[in-house]
């Protein structure tokens, strides 16, 4: 995985440098959609495949493409698919969404809850967090039934898992003791 990073790095800050010329949030979400369709084995199979030229690539992703293609995106994707580095987009757009998250002071956060989360229910819990972490949230909720009840939050590299499953082990481990 070093490897994929290391290759897909000059691409994301590449990419970045161009985003912040423009409209950073809808390069954002161009580059979510370019790493969702680049995710796909079916592409990625497509794009490698002998018989399909290059245009045919091209032409594919341009369909596979919800948002507005500008000139600077077409000729990144065929950048991509002449260098056959179409399995690095989604490598691509999780460092460029790092970048994203350095320039706005922000970090993306990982919310598994027992239960499903109301859109209000996550806004009351990302005040004291964004409070604890010193930063913006970005927060993409999951819902993980074997926690029992609360939550287990993800920024980064820091964990903060309130769970019943996890006090449940931290007296398991007290008791075994």
């Amino acid at each position: 995985m070093a490897e994929l990073a290391t290759v897909a790095r000059p691409y994301a800050e590449a990419l970045f440098r161009v985003a912040q010329t423009g409209n950073l949030a809808a390069w954002s979400d161009l580059v979510s959609e370019l790493a969702a369709i680049g995710a796909n084995a079916d592409v990625q199979a497509f794009a490698r495949n002998p018989n399909v030229s290059e245009a045919q690539v091209a032409d594919a992703f341009a369909s596979l493409v919800q948002s507005p293609l500008s000139a600077e995106a077409t000729n990144f994707i065929a950048l991509l698919i002449e260098n056959g580095r179409v399995s690095l987009l989604p490598e691509i757009g999780a460092q460029f969404q790092v970048l994203k998250n350095a320039q706005e002071g922000a970090s993306d956060a990982v919310i598994t809850s027992a239960f499903e989360l109301s859109h209000a229910q996550v806004a009351q819990l990302l005040a004291p967090l964004e409070k604890k972490f010193g930063r913006k949230l970005n927060p993409t909720v999951t819902v993980d039934p074997s926690l029992i009840g609360g939550v287990r939050v993800v920024v980064g590299d820091e964990v903060l898992d309130t769970s019943v499953r996890a006090k449940l082990q931290q007296m398991h481990v007290a008791l075994a003791s």
